[in-house]
């Protein structure tokens, strides 16, 4: 018994340590915001199944709008949509992302960035696919389909995403989505960071189609502006 206890706690650790974002995950839980819900007119959006299943809503998050740029504050990570904002066939949809204050809400990054291939948006068959930073340097490409998928595992560096100098400061990154043919690229400040083929991502348990709807999304405990947000055809 004492062997098992103790290889046990050995496998814990070893688990913990390799992956310090399981850590950071158990250290924060996601916050209800003051005044929340949806101002933004036109605006619509979802918060993760999780949180959804502890009982939080899409009003405790926030989204407003004050000229060209939509403010977010969560709450539950979130995605945010207006539901005539589709894209198909080969596009590129792209937006600044400003964290004005990194790390305000929180103590460790936490990401935002563009989705695209949004379907069955605010069910529990919803999919879309999507490609986020973080102010250390690092980036995410992940999905619904509806489970989640992940395409570059818990996230890589790349030189090209920025870095805040430190909390509080801020930090702002461009991030792009485009459909090229049987290519899906994700672009960080001007800088492609990820390809992937069309195939691996429109299957069974992952994408529909890389159509459909676009938007953005936070994750928990995050703020930050959002502007410039389009879609451009080639």
């Amino acid at each position: 018994m004492r062997r098992i206890c103790g290889f046990l706690a050995t496998a814990s650790l070893v688990l913990l340590t390799s992956h310090p974002g399981l850590v950071q995950a158990q250290m924060d839980s996601a916050h209800s915001v003051a005044g929340g819900g949806i101002s933004a007119p036109g605006w619509t959006g979802e918060i993760d199944a999780g949180a959804q299943q502890a009982g939080q809503t899409i009003k405790d998050t926030k989204l407003t709008q004050e000229g060209g740029k939509l403010q977010v504050t969560t709450g539950p990570a979130a995605a945010f949509w207006k539901p005539a904002n589709m894209a198909a066939g080969d596009y590129t949809v792209s937006a600044t992302f400003t964290e004005a204050k990194y790390m305000n809400l929180n103590n460790h990054p936490h990401p935002y960035g563009i989705f695209i291939a949004g379907h069955d948006l605010g069910s529990a068959l919803h999919s879309e696919l999507y490609c986020a930073a973080y102010g250390d340097g690092r980036f995410i490409v992940r999905g619904f389909g509806p489970e989640p998928f992940q395409m570059n595992g818990h996230g890589e560096t790349n030189a090209a995403v920025h870095k805040a100098p430190g909390p509080g400061e801020p930090v702002e990154q461009k991030i792009a989505l485009s459909v090229k043919g049987d290519k899906v690229e994700c672009a960080i400040n001007g800088v492609v960071v990820g390809t992937y083929d069309k195939s691996a991502l429109v299957t069974p348990g992952k994408l529909k189609s890389t159509d459909g709807i676009y938007g953005f999304r936070f994750a928990h405990n995050t703020e930050g502006t959002v502007s410039d947000l389009k879609m451009t055809k080639p």
